[in-house]
């Protein structure tokens, strides 16, 4: 007997729970924007009438009411994406134990245990639809699958509030005439790949030969041609996850475009502050560190260093970050967002190799002001305390990604062996 997954995507996130919090915007084109007093503020979500209107998200406002000169805009409320996103999570955990999340407004849910069959699983999910329409008041739509991928993939097909089903039996006329794109982890580069070699549709993917596929994307081709005939395999996390921490990271799309080195170091350092907070919670040190840069023109990047020492100190990561940054940016385009990751950990509790070179007073003095700082944002809440460098510039800098932002998962791939998310039908 197969497994039952389940994808609940929320529709128009950030934009729906805004229309709840003022039902005085529901009739209008609606999008959650930074800073929306300043035109050149960018679009972070938009609701179905600005969709209509061809709104996008990542694209400045200015262009936006280009194309909906009614469109409304409204700052964001992460506390309260976080406050329904937790709701979610909780009418998602009265049906199993295995709820996992993929940012604020993506979960997975394995339902194997408490359905029969399939069809039982697609009833339960048109259950859970009703349940969020009419105990949140925003709306949600499901994928069923036996697997992860194709949940996901469901849960994109209708929209809004709505439940789709790919299952052994329909998934190659369901899933195959999609875009190659459409598949889970299938970016911009990939994509352009596929379609030198002629592969347009998920079922061009799925025919394509497996060796074919390897020879030209090495585990990642089998990963795609796994992911493309459904045989992904990985499971569901666990709603209370014991698996030690293998990373930390953070990650924004920031209120308007960075144009300077400046305006990088500053969202560098406000992250690398979050990053390192969570990193002393856990107990841990990191001995990598990691950036990842997107650019207006939705271009990416992703670049590591080795730090001389394990480290949780905030400026010791951003300095890292900040020369990955000179070393491999040129500004070709204004930024849009910044991932700052920290990964290699090893407990607070290891010992730490000394060089008769080197004073390690100042790096204890520095640690021990920041599990200082972070006992007063516990006590007082995180905006209690903060850096001066981030009243440089207050639209940026008095952002707190760790209490307003997606904590970005480390996807299930980089938890696995290729075969543990790899089967067969």
């Amino acid at each position: 007997m197969g497994r039952r997954i389940l994808h609940a995507d929320f529709n128009s996130f950030y934009a729906s729970v805004a229309c709840f919090l003022d039902p005085a915007l529901r009739p209008h084109p609606v999008a959650v924007a930074g800073n929306p007093e300043a035109r050149h503020g960018i679009i972070l979500a938009k609701n179905e009438l600005a969709k209509r209107f061809g709104v996008k998200t990542g694209e400045a406002i200015w262009e936006a009411k280009q194309k909906c000169p009614l469109l409304i805009t409204v700052k964001p409320d992460f506390a309260q994406y976080q406050k329904f996103s937790a709701l979610g999570r909780s009418i998602y955990g009265e049906y199993s134990d295995r709820v996992e999340a993929f940012g604020l407004d993506e979960n997975w849910i394995d339902v194997t245990g408490s359905t029969s069959d399939m069809a039982d699983a697609h009833r339960l999910a048109q259950v859970i639809r009703g349940r969020i329409r009419d105990e949140l008041g925003i709306t949600v739509s499901i994928g069923v699958a036996d697997n992860k991928v194709f949940a996901k993939l469901g849960s994109d097909i209708k929209k809004p509030d709505a439940v789709t089903l790919v299952s052994p039996d329909n998934y190659q006329s369901v899933a195959w005439p999609l875009p190659a794109r459409d598949l889970l982890y299938v970016g911009r580069a990939t994509e352009a790949k596929l379609l030198k070699y002629g592969i347009v549709t998920i079922g061009d993917l799925a025919t394509t030969p497996e060796a074919f596929l390897r020879a030209q994307f090495g585990k990642a081709g089998t990963m795609l041609y796994a992911f493309a005939n459904g045989l992904d395999i990985a499971p569901v996390a666990p709603t209370v996850d014991q698996q030690p921490v293998k990373s930390v990271g953070n990650g924004l799309t920031t209120p308007r475009d960075l144009v300077n080195d400046e305006d990088v170091y500053l969202t560098i350092s406000m992250l690398a502050e979050s990053v390192a907070m969570r990193l002393r919670e856990h107990g841990m040190r990191a001995k990598t560190a990691s950036l990842g840069v997107r650019d207006s023109g939705l271009v990416s990047f992703i670049r590591q260093t080795k730090l001389s020492k394990a480290t949780n100190i905030t400026i010791e990561i951003s300095r890292a970050c900040m020369a990955l940054f000179r070393e491999h940016y040129t500004w070709q385009a204004p930024i849009r967002s910044l991932t700052v990751s920290c990964s290699d950990l090893v407990s607070m509790d290891c010992p730490v190799q000394l060089s008769l070179f080197d004073d390690e007073a100042p790096r204890k003095k520095a640690e021990a002001a920041e599990v200082a700082v972070d006992d007063i944002r516990r006590r007082f809440g995180y905006r209690a305390i903060g850096r001066a460098i981030f009243l440089k510039d207050r639209e940026i800098g008095l952002m707190a990604p760790k209490v307003d932002h997606t904590i970005h998962p480390v996807g299930y791939l980089q938890n696995a062996t290729m075969d543990s998310v790899t089967g067969r039908r």
